[in-house]
């Protein structure tokens, strides 16, 4: 099997635990990298909607390539986000290859990368709004399956696919606004920082850009989802790619259905920072 080789590799937003999680494409992806860092930046397991009742063997499968690649001497670093927010109690645990952290500061070649969720500057997240969120999520989620049966009747018919999210959010002026306000407030914070580069997920959205104001300028990026858009960032030769998944591309990846029975669990969470500074690149 032909590998790419990449310093960096940067995933968000899998969502684990839910009908939307393209898990086999997540599994192909992972099968065919090997980096030396991989950075999860939050909601990889979907707390907010886990279930016993369903987390089929496919998205097993996913957790198990992201463990061999530790095994295969690949650091991996999981950034929490939102709905993985249970795991900010075990902020700054670390086994042998693995971290658990809630942002991360990375000097690459001598320029600071500020990476988080971003989950931070989401109001809906937090206090009573949460519970709206967590219905939202779900109303995602169902929106995401039929979007999947339109797309295989699109298929059958020979029409090019379509993304209903993408159409809800490109025509509701105020999501667009909100993407904008997003951005640019993660922008100004990392130029307060001294940062170069800032990444963010959580909003579903991939990005590369250059952000400017008047006290300087940022490369904003955003690796975007593996729900509907199916990105990541890469940082390969000294640059920052988006990388877009494309079936074509990829040999099948055979996943074994497992009858799987998971207990359930309640951890209650709390906020725990914690800031890591000037981590070198492995050679």
């Amino acid at each position: 099997m032909n590998y790419r080789e990449a310093d960096i590799v940067v995933l968000s937003d899998l969502h684990l635990g839910t009908y939307g999680c393209h898990a086999k494409e997540i599994v192909q992806y992972l099968r065919h990298i090997r980096p030396k860092w991989l950075i999860l930046n939050g909601d990889i397991i979907d707390g907010w909607q886990f279930s016993k009742r369903y987390f089929p063997a496919s998205h097993l499968q996913v957790i198990k390539e992201i463990l061999n690649l530790t095994e295969l001497g690949t650091r991996v670093v999981y950034i929490t986000g939102n709905h993985d927010e249970m795991l900010r109690r075990y902020s700054g645990w670390q086994l042998s290859h693995f971290q658990l952290t809630d942002k991360l500061v990375l000097e690459i070649d001598g320029q600071m990368t500020w990476i988080f969720h971003g989950d931070v500057f989401d109001a809906t997240t937090k206090g009573s709004a949460k519970f709206i969120a967590k219905w939202g999520g779900i109303g995602y989620d169902w929106l995401i399956l039929l979007n999947r049966l339109i797309n295989w009747v699109l298929v059958k018919c020979n029409r090019p696919k379509m993304s209903l999210s993408k159409k809800v959010k490109n025509g509701v002026k105020k999501a667009v606004a909100w993407i904008d306000n997003f951005e640019q407030t993660a922008a100004e914070l990392a130029i307060e920082k001294g940062y170069k580069y800032v990444i963010c997920g959580h909003i579903h959205q991939p990005q590369k850009r250059v952000i400017e104001t008047e006290k300087g300028s940022v490369i904003y990026m955003n690796s975007g989802d593996w729900i509907e858009n199916l990105t990541s960032l890469e940082y390969s030769n000294g640059s920052w790619s988006l990388y877009h998944y494309q079936e074509q591309d990829f040999a099948s990846a055979p996943v074994v259905s497992l009858p799987v029975r998971l207990k359930e669990v309640e951890v209650v969470t709390e906020e725990v920072s914690m800031h890591i500074h000037s981590l070198p690149i492995p050679s």
